[in-house]
């Protein structure tokens, strides 16, 4: 993948046979540790979501980052993820489906639709009832309810015209996206 400064993109995976790549809150604890490692010092992450089978990363490219550099952290992420997993769950083979997916977001319509449709993700699912309550995902930062540091929200703000009011943060969240936009995000 190449990834150019200033771009956007929505980088995803999920696992292999869609089977689990989370098993407790620790995983994803650790999860978002390399997130903070691997990834911060490369892109601002604009959204993000992690579900038991699969994420969702929603991330600026900073100014000056050097695209290769990024993919190469990003490889080394997955890799020792995949080997502290592998040596919990005392299991060989891959973890991840393939390679992360990375689809570069031009339009700002596409932007939202993929910032939505990432928040959106443990209600889609019906992991819960009420998307404020799980746990790991933006979701939370955006709406008040957390005072999170991982996402870079001023900068999301600025790109994406967010509302400062967490009610009216939360009905943008959650508006009815149009048929087929997760199509487009992929």
């Amino acid at each position: 993948m190449k990834f150019q400064p200033g771009g956007i993109y929505h980088i995803y995976n999920r696992g292999n046979n869609r089977e689990p790549i989370f098993f407790n809150k620790d995983n994803y604890r650790y999860f978002l540790g390399k997130m903070r490692k691997h990834l911060l010092p490369h892109a601002d992450v604009l959204a993000w979501c992690l579900m038991p089978n699969h994420y969702h990363w929603l991330v600026r490219v900073k100014d000056g980052a050097i695209g290769a550099r990024l993919a190469q952290d990003l490889g080394t992420f997955f890799s020792s993820y995949t080997r502290a997993i592998q040596k919990q769950e005392t299991r060989t083979g891959s973890l991840f489906q393939q390679q992360y997916q990375a689809k570069e977001l031009a339009s700002p319509e596409y932007l939202l639709q993929c910032f939505c449709y990432v928040h959106q993700n443990p209600l889609r699912a019906a992991l819960e009832a009420e998307p404020g309550t799980w746990p790991w995902s933006s979701f939370r930062d955006y709406t008040g309810l957390r005072s999170g540091q991982l996402c870079a929200r001023p900068l999301a703000a600025e790109l994406l015209d967010l509302p400062a009011d967490p009610v009216e943060m939360r009905c943008l969240l959650l508006q009815t996206l149009p048929d087929g936009a997760g199509a487009l995000l992929y």
